[in-house]
């Protein structure tokens, strides 16, 4: 995609185990950008995205003039309009420096890279890459593993889940599939087949 590196989308469902599968890729040396760390970045005191955000959600700012992320993310999952404005704010900031990050890596004599994020599928951007790794796990499983985490109800982790594509959507477009329904080491192993096989 004219970025000097090969690059793939990494995504999943809520719960579906991508962070472990983009953990599992960069114990293999190959770079992983986390979506979710850019948008912590670009909404840091001073960046322009965070005065968006302050000036359209005035009471999801804390006491530090930072996001307070469960606040902002309680409005936005309950609004699917919110949603889509926070999207409209952030998207094309993360875009833009993941780009920056990429022609980094490229320079540095990467060859191959991951983007993991959770809406590539929803927000179309998956496009944008050298093809699409779906990670997937049953809603059984997804469930069990956002309550886990803890500081969610059911009833909120459910609507986090249902907030997101459906699985299969995502399974629909993928170029690779990660099944991580089950142990460690069997995740590890089609991991290391696909990292063997991109390379």
């Amino acid at each position: 995609m004219g970025r000097g590196l090969k690059v793939l989308g990494l995504t999943g469902g809520i719960g579906s185990g991508k962070s472990t599968v983009a953990k599992l890729i960069a114990d293999l040396g190959v770079p992983v950008l986390d979506a979710d760390v850019l948008a912590r970045e670009v909404v840091e005191p001073g960046q322009p995205a965070l005065a968006e955000v302050a000036a359209t959600w005035p009471e999801a700012i804390g006491p530090d003039g930072k996001i307070a992320r469960g606040k902002l993310a309680d409005i936005v999952f309950a609004d699917p309009a919110q949603r889509l404005r926070l999207e409209a704010i952030m998207h094309p900031r993360i875009q833009a420096l993941s780009d920056q990050r990429f022609a980094e890596l490229a320079a540095k004599g990467h060859a191959l890279a991951f983007y993991e994020a959770s809406l590539l599928v929803e927000s179309g951007r998956y496009k944008d890459f050298d093809g699409l790794v779906v990670v997937t796990a049953s809603p059984e499983t997804q469930l069990e593993r956002v309550l886990a985490r803890g500081g969610l109800s059911e009833e909120k982790a459910q609507a986090r889940i249902d907030a997101q594509l459906p699985l299969l959507a995502k399974v629909r477009v993928a170029t690779h599939l990660v099944d991580n329904d089950g142990d460690l080491d069997a995740t590890k192993q089609q991991v290391e087949r696909l990292v063997a096989t991109l390379k």
